[in-house]
């Protein structure tokens, strides 16, 4: 099975940004949809950005969009999201998840095989 390991989170001010990392080891397919996910504490886990295998197509909630990036290094068998602009509203727990697949992102939490241990981002204001 794939492992995946999130980090980079922390605590910031209204404004600033952080750089969120998730590494995939184990066994690793190459070819695989990796995306963000996020839940604050009383509140649904809910998608923030997706992107494809081979880093061609990015997908952002609403909520995110214009604020966040996406991106990866299959190399390195790593993905990033980028946050600027951080909001009280994007305190939350922020998760990574991959599925193999070559396709679309998908949102659906239930439709990813494996899921980081998660990330505190705490945005003060």
């Amino acid at each position: 099975q794939v492992r995946l390991v999130d980090s980079g989170g922390g605590l910031v001010q209204a404004g600033g940004s952080l750089r969120l990392s998730c590494a995939a080891s184990g066994r690793t397919f190459g070819a695989y949809v990796m995306g963000w996910f996020r839940q604050a504490p009383g509140k649904e886990r809910e998608f923030v950005a997706g992107i494809t295998w081979n880093g061609g197509s990015t997908v952002y909630a609403d909520s995110v969009k214009g604020r966040f990036t996406l991106s990866r290094d299959n190399a390195k068998n790593t993905v990033y999201l980028q946050m600027n602009s951080l909001k009280p509203e994007d305190t939350a727990v922020y998760y990574c998840a991959a599925k193999p697949w070559i396709g679309v992102v998908v949102t659906t939490i239930g439709w990813y095989d494996y899921w980081g241990q998660g990330t505190q981002v705490t945005v003060s204001s």
